[in-house]
């Protein structure tokens, strides 16, 4: 286990609306407004053909190879996530969502492109006094969070 200590700055109440690209609007609400780590937590619509990365298709093998799986209607959405900045300094949002419809749910990294359903409401507690970054690591061809 890595780890290192931050401290809360300050919280955003976010409202995103219908059709905005989740991870690419939160990154550019943080480099807007200089946030360089937070903690993140959404609520809401996913629209049909939002893209989700649902695992690796073999987690041992020596390349991982990412799966998708494209939603086939509107989902209903509960998900958290992070945001540190990547070597070069710029924020990257790394966030898993629940996404349900009827008795179906399927769950994911939002990372391929999932597209808000008329709204999603987020909560970004902003992290202060913090090194974290996501660094390259060749093993894995991941950003991986450096603490």
């Amino acid at each position: 286990m890595k780890y290192s200590e931050a401290k809360q700055g300050r919280v955003f109440v976010i409202r995103l609306e219908d059709g905005d690209v989740v991870h690419e609007v939160i990154e550019e609400f943080a480099r807007q407004r200089s946030i360089r780590a937070g903690a993140l937590i959404v609520v809401g619509g996913a629209d049909m053909g939002s893209k989700l990365v649902v695992g690796p298709k073999d987690g041992r093998a020596p390349q991982i190879t990412p799966m998708e799986h494209i939603l086939d209607n509107v989902y209903e959405v509960a998900g958290t996530g992070t945001l540190f900045p990547n070597e070069s300094g710029k924020p990257v949002l790394h966030m898993h969502v629940a996404c349900g419809r009827k008795s179906s749910t399927i769950a994911g990294c939002v990372r391929r492109g999932v597209k808000v359903w008329q709204v999603m409401e987020v909560i970004l507690y902003e992290l202060t006094d913090t090194t974290a970054v996501r660094a390259f690591e060749p093993a894995t061809g991941f950003e991986l969070l450096r603490p």
